[in-house]
């Protein structure tokens, strides 16, 4: 997958830029406030409808206008076609067409247009809480298996119903009403995650070695959300049952769900230098752009802000070196000129414009 353009309009400070992004390694240079990140943010609000820095309306629209605008054409391997997808947020409202078509859910969007984003929150899928990994394992899951988002939808709406019931103080045979549709769903959604962090581990293991070899050897240790090795989710529904009445919520579940980072030559509870923590994120999102591009025979873009910061020189040069290696096309943002062994387009941003360097 290659982005030919990039138009974004009233994006934070870029009023109207339009890029001819090279199809590998893109490098986005200028001081602090330029608007560097600001061309990441557009192509992430094209793949997930919203920015990676908080809500639309929370300062994403250029001071005095009315929505922010992105566009992009790309091309598939083994497509001969074009593709084309705009979108127009408001912060209250959006309207978005895909290869002239108008789009009904953003979801449809968001499965044309695969980016792996990395960006200062990421450092949660090492430090943060169980959330953001969630997200990690169904974002992967999303793009690569035609069958999950219904599986993830149904799960989502009977937990939905299950809380509304529980916080109303509704009767046990109401609530009990709900646990086979939850439990139904529930095993079938922790049935695909598994597998999927299975799969990912092995994709994994080169890309942790190639990165950052002086961490061993990484894994993913899953957890369900419940005692999965001794009860089946119908039980543990059932056990947590009178906890939950009283808790006016469901405690138990995949939408309680995790996974931990477990590196060999670390101890468990040894706390990770920003550096480090930034490799092994770096790591498992690298993994996470390899599977797609196993599963989909097409890679995802790779959206990297501020890459150099907290890595020495040796481990951006591992990077890049691992970049340089991949056909992924790769959008990075920095301050300084980085070290490639393979060919680059370079842009200069300043002041809200962008221009090839």
């Amino acid at each position: 997958m290659h982005v030919t353009r990039l138009d974004l309009r009233n994006l934070r400070n870029l009023a109207d830029v339009s890029l001819r992004p090279g199809p590998g390694l893109n490098l986005f240079l200028g001081p602090n406030g330029a608007g560097k990140t600001s061309v990441l943010e557009g192509l992430h609000l094209l793949a997930y409808g919203r920015s990676f820095r908080g809500r639309v309306r929370d300062g994403l629209i250029r001071t005095g206008q009315d929505a922010v605008e992105a566009f992009a054409e790309w091309r598939i391997e083994g497509d001969e076609g074009q593709h084309r997808a705009g979108l127009r947020h408001s912060g209250g409202g959006w309207e978005a067409r895909l290869d002239g078509e108008s789009v009904d859910h953003l979801g449809q969007l968001c499965a044309a247009l695969m980016v792996v984003t990395f960006e200062p929150g990421s450092h949660a899928l090492v430090s943060g809480g169980g959330e953001p990994r969630r997200r990690f394992v169904d974002r992967g899951l999303f793009h690569v298996e035609q069958g999950f988002l219904p599986v993830w939808r149904r799960y989502s709406r009977a937990l939905k119903q299950r809380n509304a019931l529980l916080k109303s103080r509704a009767g046990t045979a109401q609530i009990s009403a709900w646990d086979q549709e939850l439990s139904a769903s529930g095993e079938e959604l922790t049935r695909r995650r598994v597998l999927y962090l299975e799969r990912l581990q092995e994709r994994l293991a080169p890309v942790a070695t190639a990165l950052a070899p002086s961490l061993g050897l990484m894994s993913l240790e899953f957890e369900p959300g419940w005692r999965r090795s001794s009860l089946s989710l119908a039980d543990a529904l059932a056990v947590a049952r009178e906890r939950d009445q009283m808790l006016g919520h469901t405690s138990v579940g995949p939408h309680r769900a995790d996974w931990k980072l477990r590196l060999a030559d670390k101890s468990e509870g040894e706390a990770l230098s920003r550096g480090q923590a930034k490799l092994a994120a770096l790591s498992c999102l690298f993994a996470q752009a390899a599977d797609c591009a196993a599963e989909r025979a097409d890679w995802p873009l790779i959206a990297l802000d501020d890459l150099a910061s907290e890595l020495d020189a040796e481990h951006r040069a591992r990077v890049m070196d691992f970049l340089h290696g991949t056909p992924a096309q790769v959008f990075v943002t920095g301050t300084d000129r980085l070290e490639a062994s393979g060919e680059m387009a370079v842009f200069h941003v300043e002041q809200g414009c962008v221009e090839p360097a």
